[in-house]
């Protein structure tokens, strides 16, 4: 982690703590050419091939592994900047020289499912394996088990429940619904919630084509980065970025995600941290007993 004037740890502190997140799904998609009963059908095109494999989503996917990885990282490091790699065990099965390349930079690799899959409509059975294989696939790959887990959405209503019984998980950011990490009771367990977000991300340039373009997409960041820089004044807030190797990472957008770490590292009061750093941070300040009301 490289912190931009860090927040001290022992106290929530003033400021504004912001989260990279760049997932690593490439080869956990859904591929009738590989197997499964249908096709992934998120990418730059809206037509859903049926019934017989699709090559032009296969190499959509395979951008991000070929290309977008590199561009992705490599920029990270020019700027000095450590993020979390959300990343499906499949993924890392099959690319496991891209997970220990991110723990090579530094880079906290954290499970993001077995596949790239909703876990809805799963049952506690197939769920708790999904979960275990997932941890296993990290773990052999980069020697370093994985302590945040976030669900393709949406995850069921046993994801946190399973993620606490199989232990050793520090986060989830299964969840959308705040500026801060906050504690939940699992299971007779305190468990904490790194929250994400859906508007601070890549992905709004094939859900919605909220975004035209890389200044659109640095714009909209910035201006949610600035507004809670400003509340960060008065009490700790987070900003959530979610990037895709297979979309931020095309040259035509990669720009904006250049200039949404300058104007973070040079107007703010700021930590850019990967989550776990961030956890760490939240344990460390209210440890058990001592909640922030």
């Amino acid at each position: 982690m490289v912190a931009l004037r860090p927040i001290r740890v022992g106290r929530v502190g003033r400021g504004l703590r912001c989260r990279s997140s760049s997932t690593f799904e490439e080869g956990a998609e859904y591929s009738i050419a590989d197997g499964d009963a249908e096709n992934e059908a998120v990418y730059e095109i809206e037509q859903r091939v049926v019934g017989r494999p699709d090559p032009a989503i296969d190499s959509h996917f395979e951008y991000g592994a070929r290309a977008g990885w590199w561009r992705v990282m490599d920029l990270f490091e020019r700027h000095h900047v450590t993020a979390t790699v959300s990343a499906s065990g499949r993924a890392v099965e099959r690319l496991p020289m891209l997970a220990r390349d991110a723990v090579r930079r530094g880079h906290e690799v954290s499970a993001h499912g077995w596949r790239w899959e909703s876990h809805d409509g799963l049952d506690e059975a197939e769920e708790r394996g999904r979960i275990a294989r997932t941890v296993a696939a990290i773990e052999g790959a980069t020697g370093v088990r994985p302590v945040g887990w976030h669900s393709r959405s949406p995850g069921s209503y046993n994801t946190r429940r399973l993620l606490v019984e199989e232990g050793g998980f520090l986060y989830d950011s299964d969840a959308y619904n705040d500026d801060l990490p906050y504690f939940v009771n699992v299971a007779g367990k305190r468990h904490l919630v790194l929250p994400y977000a859906f508007d601070t991300n890549d992905m709004q340039f094939f859900h919605t084509q909220r975004f035209s373009g890389a200044r659109d997409f640095a714009e909209y960041v910035i201006d949610a980065f600035d507004w809670l820089r400003r509340e960060g004044a008065h009490q700790p807030k987070m900003m959530s970025i979610g990037l895709h190797l297979r979309i931020i990472g095309r040259p035509g957008r990669i720009g904006a995600l250049d200039r949404i770490i300058q104007h973070i590292a040079t107007n703010g009061d700021a930590w850019i941290a990967p989550r776990v750093d961030i956890a760490r941070h939240w344990l460390t300040r209210f440890p058990s007993g001592s909640e922030p009301h």
